[in-house]
């Protein structure tokens, strides 16, 4: 092994050394050692260690002789895979984090079982580094913009921004004097929950014009390619857009094929060719005659097809269902009557109660369900039993204060390893409704996972299963678990699923909620909200909804005032 690549992983152990918190003078020993590899010429190396010299290096002992010989002879070191074995690789990755270092790495995972940049990024929005030993609000703010910077350099981007990235491109474009039409495509206009790029369709006389006004804009950074009516930029937030310019006749048909996906378009075409027809980017032909079609809308027609939003255009279905007629008629933002999981300065949020009740009040809410995280969530203020009691009557003088508003008590309850709550249900009992989650023991054996949700379901008190597999997008997979099996025990026991509408979480997956919504699951579109910025992340769990199929009828939160507190009052009397 060359010494370049020795001094490396000499390095490396020192740093896995740190994470793991051994003693200090070890991790300094194989830096040196690094440091000392790295002055050695190549062949000294070799002659050193074939002699059985190197121990007469300074700073080389008994252990680093050995270990460098094996480096040297074998080109790999059992040692070292051990100890990159037992540090968690999201540890090592938090490290590419301006500021940063391992002892604060570890600090976190020690305290917080944070284990990866998208663990990291969600503990800093529900504000779990502002009381941390060594980290504070400061800190917590530099490393999310660090995070964010990370991204940029990742290629993917969580749904939410993406979209807002591409809509500022989307006004921009519209001031263009001589643009006819402009439209967002791609995975963006599908609603993906991650997205690698912006991609738009415009139509305009003189194509080339509008591609080198894309080109100019503010927003980008670097134009990777640029020809008559297609212009591919690199925006300054690092992500890629791509502009295509086509004639207004094609529009439809572009705007079709670039929306995608892929395996829709692959399925509609093979649908065009049992018609005898053929279809692309630029029309819908029989034989050398092209159809004519003013928009995507006569554009299905043709093929014998009722509209498909585009959110539904993964080929799950949706071809079969327009061609019977019993697609869905999608929940839209404005069925949004109210939200649930939020939560207040009494935990780990940012704002105190009568601020959230006034905000939710000027949205145009009917209600709001508070719900703070509950005692064993200690590395978020998890409230003890007093202080969730002293939260209950700070709602009841609020209720006074404003009639016009139905504000909800709640709990996110953590479901401990054996699937109880921690609450007794004597104080349970006094609440409207009961959020039930999984904040810790990811790593449980399926069985375990699925028995500990399916019992915590069984608690009569528990309203809702907040985001069920506990995923984090770009971070961690979702724990493991029978879901076909807790979602069968949510139906059985009356309980609510979330689809947590957080740009990090939208779980339950699009893919799920389908699945949910034939099983006659009632899903709640919960911002889990700890900023009042973040309250219109429901309007982000609305897409991802319409992704799922979802109908107004299966939401929990677009029924009214009055039907939500006669729903809870029901399942109170059935209880009792």
């Amino acid at each position: 092994m060359a010494k370049g690549a020795i001094s490396r992983i000499l390095e490396e152990i020192a740093l896995l050394l740190e994470l793991k918190g051994e003693n200090p003078f070890k991790s300094r020993a194989y830096y040196n050692a690094a440091r000392t590899v790295e002055l050695l010429g190549e062949e000294q190396l070799r002659a050193l260690v074939l002699e059985d010299r190197l121990k007469e290096v300074k700073g080389i002992g008994p252990a680093l002789n050995e270990k460098l010989k094996e480096l040297v002879l074998t080109g790999s070191l059992k040692y070292y895979e051990e100890l990159r074995e037992s540090v968690p690789a999201g540890l090592r990755e938090l490290l590419a984090v301006p500021g940063l270092g391992p002892k604060k790495a570890r600090a976190l995972y020690d305290a917080q079982g944070i284990d990866s940049l998208a663990a990291l990024e969600y503990a800093c929005k529900e504000n779990r580094l502002i009381n941390l030993k060594g980290f504070g609000p400061k800190t917590q703010e530099n490393i999310l913009k660090g995070i964010e910077s990370l991204r940029r350099f990742q290629g993917r981007y969580y749904y939410r921004e993406a979209r807002k990235l591409a809509g500022a491109l989307l006004d921009e474009i519209k001031n263009y004097p001589a643009l006819k039409e402009v439209s967002l495509a791609g995975s963006i206009r599908r609603c993906r929950e991650i997205v690698k790029d912006i991609d738009l369709v415009a139509s305009a006389d003189n194509p080339g014009e509008l591609t080198a006004y894309f080109a100019g804009l503010p927003q980008v950074a670097e134009v990777v390619a640029r020809g008559e009516t297609k212009a591919t930029v690199r925006l300054h937030e690092g992500i890629l857009a791509d502009l295509r310019v086509v004639r207004g006749e094609e529009l439809p048909f572009a705007l079709h094929h670039f929306t995608g996906s892929k395996e829709h378009n692959t399925a509609l075409r093979h649908r065009a060719k049992t018609m005898g027809l053929k279809i692309n980017e630029y029309g819908v032909f029989r034989g050398e005659e092209a159809l004519s079609c003013r928009d995507e809308e006569e554009l299905f027609q043709a093929l014998n097809l009722a509209y498909i939003p585009p959110e539904l255009r993964e080929n799950y279905g949706e071809i079969e269902a327009a061609e019977k007629g019993t697609l869905p008629l999608l929940v839209e933002e404005k069925d949004i009557k109210g939200i649930f999981h939020v939560h207040t300065v009494y935990s780990d949020g940012e704002n105190t109660l009568e601020e959230i009740v006034r905000f939710c009040r000027e949205a145009g809410f009917e209600y709001v369900g508070i719900s703070d995280h509950s005692r064993s969530a200690y590395y978020a203020h998890g409230l003890r039993e007093e202080d969730l009691l002293r939260q209950l009557k700070e709602i009841e003088a609020l209720k006074k204060r404003y009639p016009e508003m139905a504000i909800f008590s709640g709990v996110e309850s953590d479901i401990r390893a054996d699937g109880s709550l921690d609450y007794a249900d004597e104080i349970l009992q006094q609440l409207d409704f009961v959020i039930a989650s999984v904040h810790s023991g990811f790593k449980m054996s399926p069985e375990k996972m699925t028995e500990r949700l399916v019992r915590a379901l069984s608690h009569p008190q528990v309203t809702m299963l907040g985001h069920p597999t506990g995923r984090l997008l770009l971070g961690r997979e979702g724990y493991p678990l029978d879901l076909e099996k807790v979602l069968q025990a949510a139906l059985e026991h009356n309980v609510i699923v979330e689809l947590n509408a957080s740009p990090a979480r939208l779980d339950l997956d699009w893919r799920h909620l389908k699945r949910a919504k034939e099983m006659g699951l009632l899903i709640s579109i919960n911002p889990d909200a700890h900023r009042l910025n973040e309250f219109a992340d429901v309007y982000l769990g609305v897409a991802a909804a319409r992704k799922g199929w979802l109908e107004r009828e299966d939401v929990f939160n677009t029924r009214t005032r009055r039907e939500v507190e006669a729903y809870f009052r029901s399942r109170k009397s059935r209880i009792s």
